[in-house]
């Protein structure tokens, strides 16, 4: 199975400039906990992820108002990605080094054209592959 078999299609993402209350209307509307930050002058590349966990660890956690920055103050940089072709056990395997539970999914000239999460893989992969990765994924920081 490929990454485009199981990938969310048509994603929302939003800019580095794009305010955070902005941000979070994007996540809420259309349910979901994050955003890749493309580069509108770059042909559309991705350039980092926005999550709602950043928001809340990156700077209310440290009493910075998320009201007054933009995307660029807490996205995680630089970004992974992966492509539509590439495997999921690939998939796995990059989320798993990373400890990430989402990647972007990139054409050729690194324009987002899906995403793939851990719930994508744990609806199509077989149980225990899913149960391996979320493990990875979840073991505390070193």
């Amino acid at each position: 199975m490929r990454v485009q078999d199981v990938m969310t299609k048509n994603v929302r993402c939003c800019k580095p400039d794009t305010p955070l209350p902005d941000v979070a209307r994007i996540m809420r509307e259309n349910d979901c906990g994050a955003l890749p930050v493309v580069d509108s002058s770059n042909g559309e590349r991705v350039i980092g992820m926005v999550t709602d966990r950043d928001i809340t660890v990156r700077l209310v956690a440290k009493d910075r108002n998320p009201l007054e920055l933009s995307a660029a103050s807490c996205m995680s940089t630089p970004v992974v990605t992966i492509g539509p072709e590439d495997s999921l056990g690939n998939c796995c395997r990059i989320m798993e080094e990373r400890r990430v539970r989402r990647l972007p999914v990139v054409d050729e000239s690194g324009r987002c054209i899906g995403i793939i999460a851990q719930a994508d893989i744990a609806r199509h992969a077989p149980e225990a592959r899913t149960g391996d990765l979320l493990q990875e994924i979840s073991k505390p920081a070193a």
